[in-house]
C-alpha cells in the first residue's frame, strides 16, 4: 500500500467511525434558553470523541493494513475476477 492510498483509507476509516462516535453520551441541555437550538447537547465533548475516534481508526487501519499487505485481500484478483465477469456476459 502506497502512503497516498494508505493516508486516503485512514480518512474514510476516520470519519466512518466519527459518524459512528458522535451520538455517544449525548444528552439534552435541560436548562436551555430560548433561543437555544433543541436537540443541541449540553456537552458535546468533541475533543474526546475525536481522540476516541482517532484512537479507533488506527487500531482499524492496522488491521486494514495487515490484510492488504499479507494478501489476505488481493484487490488485483477481485479487479481481475470483475473484469473477467463483465467481458464474459458481453
Amino acid at each position: 500500500m502506497s502512503i497516498f492510498t494508505g493516508i486516503v483509507v485512514y480518512l474514510m476509516i476516520f470519519w466512518v467511525t466519527l459518524f459512528a462516535v458522535l451520538p455517544w453520551g449525548n444528552a439534552p441541555d435541560q436548562e436551555k434558553a430560548p433561543e437555544d437550538m433543541g436537540g443541541a447537547p449540553a456537552n458535546p465533548r468533541i475533543k474526546q470523541k475525536f481522540l476516541i475516534t482517532a484512537g479507533v481508526s488506527v487500531i482499524l487501519w492496522g488491521i486494514v493494513f495487515a490484510l492488504i499487505e499479507s494478501d489476505v485481500i488481493d484487490f488485483y484478483a477481485i479487479a481481475r475476477h470483475m473484469t473477467e465477469e463483465d467481458y464474459g456476459t458481453r
